[in-house]
């Protein structure tokens, strides 16, 4: 992770937010030379539940409930 000083993050904010954009690579922001603030590029927001997720991705064949075959129940005989 890139590291740059708030005063240089301040003159080149949009070149750098810009950079991070393209590239995908956070940014680390210090001041000092302590940890103040990260740029990082944005995601998208995040499903708030995993039903339907792969809705679409995933096609289903054949019967999903009905056992697989015969040789897997002999145990419970």
């Amino acid at each position: 992770m890139r590291t740059i000083q708030a005063s240089e993050f301040k003159e080149r904010c949009i070149a750098l937010i810009d950079q991070v954009a393209r590239s995908g690579e956070p940014i680390l922001i210090t001041k000092k030379g302590r940890p103040v603030a990260e740029l990082q590029p944005h995601r998208g927001r995040r499903a708030s539940s995993l039903l339907g997720l792969h809705k679409g991705r995933i096609k289903i064949r054949g019967d999903i409930v009905a056992p697989v075959g015969t040789e897997l129940w002999e145990a419970l005989r």
